[in-house]
């Protein structure tokens, strides 16, 4: 009976195992197809929002600089969002709003100067 028993928990373990493995692909490709839609609605959004010269704007700067161009987008989308937009930007408007944004994330460097005082050892060379 106890053979029957392991016999079972061994079957009841591949199956889960098997489960396991065999949704792997399928979590995978879902979360591609949910990245994939939520790129489609990023790039719709941005379509209705910004005019042809903008989006080659935004474009070139992904290529340079893809964490600024996200921020930008993220930017935009929120705008958009939220109804503060009152039709497509231009490629200038884009500018300024670039402007913005590096402003806001500008990283500001300061040096501080931590001088030592070191004892003078000309004082004993005076004798």
């Amino acid at each position: 009976m106890a053979d029957d028993e392991l016999e079972a928990i061994r079957r009841q373990r591949m199956a889960e195992l098997q489960a396991k493995h065999g949704n792997a692909p399928n979590d995978q490709q879902a979360q591609q197809d949910a990245q994939q839609r939520e790129a489609d609605m990023r790039n719709s959004i941005l379509a209705q929002v910004l005019e042809q010269s903008a989006r080659a704007r935004l474009s070139n700067l992904a290529l340079v600089k893809p964490e600024k161009a996200k921020a930008v987008e993220n930017y935009l989308i929120q705008m958009a969002r939220m109804g503060q937009l009152g039709g497509k930007i231009s490629e200038s408007g884009l500018i300024e709003i670039l402007e913005k944004v590096s402003q806001q994330t500008e990283k500001k460097t300061t040096v501080k100067f931590n001088r030592r005082k070191v004892m003078d050892s000309d004082e004993d060379d005076d004798d």
